[in-house]
């Protein structure tokens, strides 16, 4: 059986455990936090999510993750046949992370710290996100999943790129940034209404509390320091 370790406020972690929930997979999860040592004695960037296989290999990083997931167990796959459509379900994830998520994460030390964002940065993060917004665009279908009429894991992770889009992104620029792109916003809501979206999230709610409190001493610990 594999081991899913990470905690459930991240969002690449709650990625991981979508598609395993999704394929049917027996798993258990192992609470751990970025910057522990347990983490970093299987993480080699001491990041979360990381998996353990059930020979007792460990994976991180959740793009990595997800393709073994998939090439292991292909039973209900997450990517199309034909190599060309595999591509372009990639691509959508590339581009959401890169112009999507990545940006929005620029915002994150703000407000954990409640410091004040200056207007240059917003003004970085907002030219990268309309550059993702203008992709995506182009390349979602919405008809009804965002590469067509398969449901992909191209759904999955943009699913969970976008919590952090619009936890952090919207809300620090003002700007429905999933209501930009034509069909995401309706797309996104259909995703949350899924059994496996909604039990994730009540999962995410449980730990929040206390990832918030973790948080909150790693920055009183620095700024006394």
């Amino acid at each position: 059986m594999m081991t899913l370790h990470g905690f459930a406020a991240s969002n690449y972690y709650n990625l991981v455990k979508h598609v395993l929930l999704y394929k049917e997979l027996p798993f258990k999860e192992n609470l751990l936090y970025a910057g522990s040592d347990a983490l970093l004695a299987i993480s080699p960037a001491g990041k979360v999510p990381v998996i353990t296989t059930a020979e007792g290999l460990h994976l991180s990083e959740s793009s990595v993750i997800c393709d073994f997931i998939e090439e292991t167990y292909p039973a209900r796959p997450l990517y199309p046949e034909n190599a060309g459509e595999r591509a372009v379900v990639r691509q959508i994830m590339k581009i959401a992370e890169l112009y999507f998520e990545l940006p929005s994460r620029r915002f994150i030390p703000y407000v954990f710290s409640g410091a004040e964002i200056p207007e240059s940065v917003k003004a970085e993060v907002r030219q990268v996100l309309n550059r993702g917004v203008t992709a995506l665009s182009r390349l979602c279908q919405f008809s009804p999943w965002i590469a067509g009429e398969q449901f992909t894991m191209a759904d999955i992770y943009v699913y969970y790129v976008n919590t952090i889009v619009s936890t952090f992104g919207s809300s620090q620029l003002e700007w429905d940034i999933l209501a930009a792109v034509p069909g995401m916003k309706e797309w996104n809501d259909t995703m949350s209404q899924s059994v496996i979206s909604q039990n994730i999230e009540a999962d995410r709610l449980v730990n929040k509390t206390e990832f918030m409190q973790k948080v909150k001493a790693q920055f009183e610990a620095a700024n006394t320091n």
